[in-house]
């Protein structure tokens, strides 16, 4: 039983005249006329349209989403890869602007009321629950060793320069190597 444009924009919460523009630009063209001359659209037509909402739910432009649709699977991992790259840059950004703007205000109240997680607050926590510095390098190796891109945007979340990040990630990696070596090097017990 085909849907009428209605039917279909009210199951997406849609506006009709987004509708008449997906099938203006391609994106979405109903399979079907009607005696009328009213847009039909099939169940297949529907499940595009519903593929078509997941991808605009993760942020895809259009023109990326028709790309998607009509390119295949190797095309679609390097369309969402991209667009996961985009939010991850975005979000350094606008941790970066979070700061600034806290920085700006000189506000202890304000940092507080924050989700910035500084550095200090960061070592206090992990201090108060019983971290040394070994601990620390511990946790930092295993996080490294665990999630390495993870790691970096945590360190990023921080506010740590550049810099700093690096040597982190560099002692973690190596603070990792030694652990696995002592590991390999116990006699079986």
């Amino acid at each position: 039983m085909p849907y009428t444009i209605s039917q279909i924009a009210d199951k997406f919460g849609l506006a009709r005249s987004t509708l008449l523009y997906y099938d203006r630009i391609g994106l979405l063209k109903p399979r079907e006329r009607s005696g009328a001359d009213y847009r039909l659209y099939s169940e297949d037509d529907r499940r595009r349209m519903e593929e078509i909402s997941r991808l605009r739910g993760a942020g895809l432009p259009l023109r990326a989403i028709a790309k998607l649709l009509d390119g295949g699977s190797s095309r679609r991992a390097e369309i969402l890869h991209r667009r996961l790259q985009d939010i991850n840059d975005e979000i350094q950004r606008l941790r970066r602007q979070q700061s600034f703007i806290v920085s700006l205000l000189n506000d202890g109240a304000i940092v507080r009321s924050t989700r910035l997680l500084t550095k200090e607050k960061w070592v206090r926590c992990l201090r108060k629950a019983g971290l040394d510095e070994e601990g620390m390098a511990r946790w930092h190796a295993e996080f490294e060793m665990s999630s390495p891109e993870a790691h970096q945007d945590f360190l990023e979340s921080l506010g740590l320069a550049p810099e700093e990040i690096r040597l982190i990630r560099e002692g973690s990696r190596k603070h990792g190597a030694k652990r696995q070596t002592k590991e390999k090097e116990k006699p079986a017990g």
